[in-house]
């Protein structure tokens, strides 16, 4: 098992202010917020970053067009996006916004020292721009695309304009050695081989300032320009830190850096994984250990878009989260994700498959089924495991390779591997009562013993797996704890103590309840 770090640092990309939450943000916090979760209950300390990026040209044109200021376009989106964080109970222990002063000095900062080193320079720039995407594109790109955005698919516009420039064609051999010498910088694997095509198509210097716009913070030095909000939203990951300037209170978190994990979108692969990296390594300071970025999500086997009427949004969010539950919402985006190289299929049918399958049939029911016949048969108190094991399983054994291999899985960010190693130890409970068959031995006074072998061993498999299960499922399972009489704080950073064999004393009284999660039947079924 892979040894616990000292401190986890886990950041979301910030989300731009000129759109709604939606499932692509919604998805990508979660990611960070079970891994956070997981990580505190292991006893790291925790840092989990999200939060707003608010400068640029569509900002600027939307509070034009609606007759406002862009701060005020800022800080009502900005607004919308923390309120989601806490609809959604996520645990983010800061939420940074481009806009506000802490951020904003640091970047001057750090911008000037680029000057001051010639990493940065001025020159003239000429090519395709990118208006949706605020971004410059090669000819060689521009002509693959058919010269339209690859993202928004509408056409590239030629701009001509007088700008400051990164020398990011000086970092392409350092960024290839890096890649060499660090296989997880980059994943997953599929992400990695497109940036090391890119880099092998040679690297050209980026401009990195514009003045075709005003919101923005203006180059050290020279007013006239604007920092590009590309370059200004990567530098949050430090700012939010205080890793610019040691007389701000964020400066107490230096000790975080770098980052165990930026979790992004593929989308916005070449800024995390080529432009970032090559910035740090300008300014002199330590790369994150991985930049892992997630394909996309579809829906019904179709590209999501707005004209199709498709796109999960917030309302079509609650809309699952009020039927199903928060932690079967939780559960789908951790275990169904797209965090490989392929995108995932958010699609209604299956989202009910995986709740009946997963939760209803196999947790739920091992709650169900186990405290039933506690109370049945042993008037709902946990008796000694006394008696020989009839089937003679290994539980010590096997839950402590389950829960070793979810330990593992969560380092790696492979959060279906983690959660679902837990759930192969409720898996191999329901197994168990098939094989030993409790409610015959009940029928034998004789074996009372051999009986509460057999459900002390059940519910104690169970109690470890809801430990696992906590960081994607965190309502359910405490609501589990209180049945079991627990008292157990996940802060405390105990997972590994309380997950080895024999936590749960006998004498302990279980309680029953409705179940965890009632089986989902679609109205016109019923």
């Amino acid at each position: 098992m892979n040894a616990v770090p000292r401190s986890f640092y886990i950041t979301t990309p910030i989300y731009y202010v000129n759109d709604k939450p939606h499932i692509g943000h919604v998805y990508t916090t979660t990611i960070c917020d079970v891994a956070a979760r997981f990580h505190r209950f292991l006893g790291c300390d925790v840092f989990f970053l999200t939060g707003t990026d608010e400068h640029g040209i569509k900002v600027e044109k939307s509070a034009t067009d609606q007759g406002v200021t862009p701060q005020e376009i800022a800080d009502r989106n900005a607004a919308e996006f923390e309120s989601v964080m806490g609809l959604l109970h996520m645990t983010n222990d800061d939420f940074i916004r481009t806009t506000q002063p802490r951020h904003t000095s640091q970047v001057t900062t750090l911008v000037a020292r680029l000057i001051d080193s010639g990493d940065v320079y001025p020159g003239e720039y000429e090519g395709w721009y990118d208006e949706g995407q605020e971004e410059y594109v090669t000819d060689t790109k521009a002509a693959e695309s058919d010269y339209k955005s690859p993202v928004s698919g509408k056409p590239l516009v030629k701009a001509k304009e007088r700008n400051y420039f990164f020398r990011l064609s000086a970092y392409q051999d350092r960024l290839l050695q890096h890649i060499d010498a660090c296989p997880g910088f980059i994943r997953p694997e599929a992400r990695k081989n497109e940036v090391l095509g890119r880099l092998r198509d040679g690297l050209q210097d980026i401009p990195i300032s514009r003045t075709n716009f005003t919101w923005g913070i203006p180059v050290p030095g020279d007013e006239s320009h604007v920092i590009y909000v590309w370059v200004d939203a990567l530098m949050n990951y430090v700012t939010a830190i205080g890793l610019v300037d040691a007389d701000l209170p964020e400066s107490a978190r230096r000790g975080y850096w770098p980052a165990q994990f930026h979790v992004i979108g593929k989308e916005i692969l070449f800024f995390h994984a080529i432009v970032w990296p090559a910035v740090l390594m300008a300014l002199g300071i330590k790369l994150p250990e991985c930049v892992y970025a997630h394909s996309f999500w579809i829906r019904e086997g179709r590209k999501m878009s707005k004209s199709l009427g498709n796109f999960i949004d917030l309302p079509t969010i609650q809309s699952y989260t009020d039927r199903f539950g928060l932690d079967a919402w939780r559960w789908f985006m951790a275990t169904q994700g797209p965090l490989g190289a392929t995108d995932a299929d958010f699609a209604h049918s299956k989202f009910v498959e995986v709740y009946n399958s997963e939760l209803a049939n196999t947790l739920g029911n091992a709650v169900n089924r186990v405290s039933n016949m506690i109370n049945r048969y042993q008037d709902g108190i946990v008796k000694p495991a006394v008696a020989p094991d009839p089937a003679d399983f290994d539980w010590p054994g096997r839950t402590a390779a389950h829960v070793a291999d979810s330990i593992d899985r969560m380092h790696k960010l492979d959060l279906s591997g983690s959660m679902h190693a837990a759930l192969s130890i409720v898996r191999d409970v329901n197994g168990y009562i098939d094989v030993t068959k409790p409610f015959s031995v009940a029928k034998e006074p004789e074996r009372a013993d051999e009986l509460a072998t057999i459900l002390y061993n059940c519910i104690e498999a169970i109690r470890i797996a809801s430990l696992l299960l906590w960081p994607a499922l965190p309502q359910k399972m405490e609501a589990f704890w209180q049945r079991l009489g627990l008292s157990i704080d996940p802060q405390a950073g105990s997972l590994t103590e309380l997950a080895a064999w024999g936590g749960l004393s006998a004498d302990h009284r279980v309680t029953t309840g409705d179940p965890l999660f009632p089986r989902w039947k679609e109205p016109e079924d019923e």
